[in-house]
């Protein structure tokens, strides 16, 4: 990278270790400032949501403009946190949230993918976006693969939507990958925790980016 950029967005599936290559990346640097998830910046709507039958209201009740504009209603609220001079580590940049938005769809409304994504795109139109590194970390290049993995990694099963959600949306983010939304896309099959961050490192460019304690 030329410069710093404003933000640096982890994306991903669930379980695919977002959260802690976000943790590592804001103990390398204290420029980083982590910014978190969109809930934690715009609580009400999500406090509302979630009062009597959260998955009910989210695959059922909720149209997809309601949906996908407190997505993006609660991106600009997490942008606009941050502090001039600094970098927002973002849990889930504004692709993945379009990418949520439009799994959601699919399995809602019963669009193809393509279908979706344009609905969806369509709703968040041409919005200034502030500018964003974004990074896809991906259990696996093969959508029932990753799938998989990270349903492995959850522990006990999914029940209800959200297996099908969970598989739309593996299938959605390749989407996004194949048509180039997001800045790097790091396969992560058979690798190291590890070995995924270092290449984490090196995709931003971060090599020499430490507090004296490279992670």
């Amino acid at each position: 990278m030329a410069r710093v950029p404003d933000f640096v967005s982890l994306n991903g599936p669930d379980n695919v270790g977002k959260t802690t290559h976000l943790v590592r990346l804001a103990a390398r640097w204290g420029g980083f400032q982590p910014l978190g998830a969109i809930h934690e910046h715009d609580p009400e709507p999500w406090a509302r949501a979630a009062a009597d039958d959260y998955a009910r209201w989210w695959f059922e009740a909720s149209t997809t403009v309601e949906l996908t504009e407190m997505l993006l209603v609660g991106h600009a609220k997490r942008s606009a946190a941050r502090e001039a001079g600094r970098t927002g580590l973002l849990d889930r940049g504004l692709p993945m949230l379009l990418a949520v938005a439009t799994a959601t769809c699919v399995v809602k409304d019963g669009l193809s993918v393509g279908e979706a994504f344009r609905t969806v795109t369509g709703i968040a139109g041409s919005r200034v976006a502030a500018p964003e590194i974004s990074v896809l970390l991906l259990p696996s290049l093969d959508a029932e693969r990753s799938y998989a993995v990270t349903s492995a990694r959850e522990g006990r099963p999914w029940t209800g939507i959200y297996p099908a959600y969970q598989k739309t949306l593996h299938a959605v983010l390749l989407h996004q990958a194949d048509h180039g939304a997001y800045t790097v896309v790091i396969d992560c099959e058979d690798r190291s925790l590890d070995d995924v961050h270092a290449d984490v490192i090196a995709h931003l460019d971060l090599s020499r980016l430490t507090d004296g304690n490279p992670r």
